[in-house]
């Protein structure tokens, strides 16, 4: 299992919203074992001006993950989100954890 995490800032305050709207786009790509969007609760006081968002997806190995960026709502959510955006944190690792069944 491979885990795609994503953490994202706003340029502005003001844009939060947009970034997320354009984060969204995203839920309609199919190829993803698992993913959400999450807003940041930023309450660490360790990093007290955290990430605004994190984008987290699990994919099956590495040709679904291909897949998932080569989906044309993936580069529309980049058209939208980079102009917005401050930071942009991306990791992918290789998990041999299974996923608790809900």
């Amino acid at each position: 299992m491979i885990r795609h995490i994503v953490f994202f800032t706003a340029r502005r305050p003001e844009d939060r919203e947009a970034v997320f709207q354009g984060l969204s786009l995203l839920n309609g790509i199919p190829h993803c074992a698992f993913f959400e969007i999450g807003r940041n609760f930023d309450t660490d006081p360790i990093s007290p001006r955290g990430p605004d968002f994190i984008v987290y997806g699990e994919f099956r190995d590495e040709e679904q993950l291909a897949a998932y960026k080569a989906h044309p709502l993936y580069r529309q959510s980049i058209d939208v989100v980079r102009p917005l955006r401050d930071m942009r944190i991306a990791a992918d690792f290789l998990s041999e954890a299974e996923t608790p069944a809900d």
